[in-house]
């Protein structure tokens, strides 16, 4: 389904904004791209009664997200059931400073999704979606790296999530004053951008001095720095 055939977000009672409405984007391009901007995303759920929120790794698909994680974990064998759960994304663009410490601030693009897991058994959606989490973290190791074998396979559990319901919500620019603090000219007030990049990459002591480091990771120092939206 292209974008502009998909439903707009906020499709149910609890992905709908109830505070601050301006801030939250209706456009599925907006969630696609906070989705696609970060690295790594939490996954809530309840095991056992209590709940649980799994930092993880993940790729998307479209209109899907895919997660994995090792079949030797009992709350990713929880997450792979088929089960409720709730996946944010966050993106950190900027800490906001106000002449008053109430409306201190920060900017931020977030992704919520509401979605029942769904278990990825079929043996070419599964590689397909390893490849897809593979190169959301490290575009080019697909291609590059061996690929898992039969044991690692074995070990890994993966499952996917829906798009469906979902709801984004973002804040860009500058502070927001008080009427009565704007008089206070010996306060300073503003945003310190925060930006997430990449370093120079760091050699493993066993590869031999020959070995260069291959261009899908040198060419993301400069070229795969995580900005927020100008």
């Amino acid at each position: 389904m292209s974008t502009s055939q998909a439903p707009a977000l906020s499709p149910t009672p609890r992905s709908t904004p109830t505070r601050k409405p301006h801030r939250y984007a209706t456009d599925r391009d907006a969630l696609h791209e906070v989705l696609d901007a970060a690295l790594v995303c939490h996954l809530g759920l309840i095991v056992d009664g209590a709940p649980v929120v799994l930092p993880t790794a993940y790729g998307r698909d479209g209109g899907t997200l895919y997660l994995h994680g090792s079949t030797g974990s009992g709350n990713v064998r929880a997450a792979a059931e088929g089960t409720d759960v709730c996946v944010t994304v966050s993106v950190l663009d900027g800490v906001v400073y106000a002449r008053s410490l109430n409306n201190h601030s920060m900017n931020f693009r977030c992704a919520v999704v509401h979605g029942r897991t769904r278990a990825v058994t079929g043996d070419d959606e599964r590689w397909h979606a390893l490849r897809v989490i593979s190169e959301h973290l490290s575009p080019g190791s697909w291609d590059y790296a061996r690929t898992p074998s039969p044991k690692e396979l074995a070990g890994t559990l993966v499952y996917a999530v829906d798009l469906g319901e979902a709801s984004v919500k973002i804040r860009a620019g500058a502070p927001g004053e008080n009427e009565a603090d704007l008089d206070a000219h010996d306060v300073w007030a503003g945003v310190l951008p925060v930006h997430t990049t990449f370093g120079e990459p760091v050699t493993a002591d066993y590869v031999p001095k020959g070995v260069a480091v291959p261009a899908h990771v040198a060419d993301r120092v400069t070229d795969r720095t995580v900005r927020p939206p100008s």
